[in-house]
């Protein structure tokens, strides 16, 4: 672990950020916290000498019950950078556990200050492909570090197995897989590999209702139903791959939400006309599923990188049902990775690919390479 001095803040405590900060307490060594937010207010160890830190592993319920921490109302990025870029004598680090685009879209802000970013946050990487370019540009510029292995797949080591592909020189020349754990439970569930004889074949809209009951899918089911997850982290993979993707609105995405269910609006009382309606289109999604059955194929949404072409996609398809990505149980990912040196047998990375223990595990894994580094 590094002898400097290490400054750290975090942002977001929800289902990822308290895991990793439950996670956080258990380094041997961890970094000094010193300051620890949610969307409305902020925790911060007092200036100047950022001491005494927010013990790691405290719950928010906890740290902003404890009277030596300074508090306020949310901070804008660039007054968290003022406030972490004074740090006596060391170097802060910045580890952002939301979903907020507008923090995403100020990385580059934090990195030309010097202060790295860990975050499982995927706008800022799957945005604009300028974005993209301005962060690591400004990763550059600043001396800092970027890390964002579980904005595709959690824990799982996705982003860095790619990442060392290209980096030794190897020609990747496709990507295919299960991005969504949410899309991985439906398609498993809905069109198994091998029916229990004797047992109804499941409706699509109950099977969508009890992803909803057992927490996998977002409050509103449309938010995973839409592709859109997927073709983010499409984007991601397309980019580290050498694919100038402008966006993920910039190649095809396949939604699963009828076309007269789309405009619903989001609130609660459209989401409960969502799944009242759903039924009413459980027939086109059977249809789907015995086309593939009578082919001996089994339904599955996935998504593709093809590098040669340089064409992504993501939607349906139809795959054997001795294939891996048939083979695939519960809420597991999938991802091949064809190339030059592993010939016909691709290198496959499998396993849970969301959850907020296995998220915050890539989340710190990420962190401790940034201490490594620093």
């Amino acid at each position: 672990m590094p002898s400097k001095q290490i400054y750290l803040g975090v942002i977001g405590v929800g289902g990822v950020g308290t895991a990793f900060l439950q996670q956080l307490s258990k380094l041997p060594n961890p970094p000094s916290l010193v300051l620890l937010a949610r969307s409305s207010q902020t925790l911060l160890a007092p200036a100047p000498a950022y001491s005494p830190a927010i013990p790691a592993g405290v719950d928010w319920q906890t740290a902003s019950a404890t009277p030596s921490l300074t508090k306020s109302g949310a901070l804008s990025p660039s007054e968290i950078v003022s406030y972490l870029s004074s740090a006596p004598g060391g170097r802060s680090v910045l580890v952002d556990n939301t979903s907020d685009p507008a923090l995403a879209s100020a990385y580059p802000q934090f990195l030309k200050a010097g202060i790295s970013v860990v975050t499982p946050n995927k706008k800022g990487f799957s945005s604009d492909l300028s974005l993209w370019k301005d962060i690591f540009a400004s990763a550059a510029s600043g001396d800092a570090l970027v890390y964002h292995e579980s904005t595709v797949g959690a824990g799982l080591p996705v982003i860095s197995t790619l990442r060392d592909l290209v980096a030794t020189g190897d020609q990747v020349t496709r990507i295919e897989g299960v991005f969504s754990g949410t899309l991985s439970f439906l398609f498993n569930t809905f069109a198994p590999v091998s029916a229990s004889s004797g047992t109804a074949a499941a409706k699509w809209s109950d099977v969508v209702s009890q992803a909803k009951d057992l927490g996998y899918t977002e409050p509103d089911p449309r938010d995973d139903l839409n592709g859109m997850d997927v073709a983010r982290k499409l984007t991601i993979l397309a980019r580290i791959a050498g694919l100038q993707v402008q966006s993920p609105e910039s190649f095809p995405i396949e939604s699963l939400i009828p076309a007269e269910l789309a405009s619903l609006p989001g609130t609660a009382a459209g989401i409960q006309e969502f799944m009242t309606r759903l039924p009413e289109f459980d027939g086109q999604m059977a249809a789907l599923k015995e086309q593939a059955e009578k082919a001996g194929k089994v339904v599955r949404y996935v998504g593709s990188i093809d590098v040669a072409k340089n064409e992504v996609k993501v939607g349906l398809q139809q795959f054997d049902k001795d294939s891996a990505i048939a083979g695939l149980k519960g809420s597991d990912n999938i991802i091949s990775f064809y190339t030059q040196r592993y010939g016909g047998n691709p290198l496959i990375v499998q396993g849970a690919g969301a959850g907020g223990e296995v998220t915050a595990m890539g989340v710190l894994a990420d962190l401790n390479k940034v201490l490594e580094r620093l």
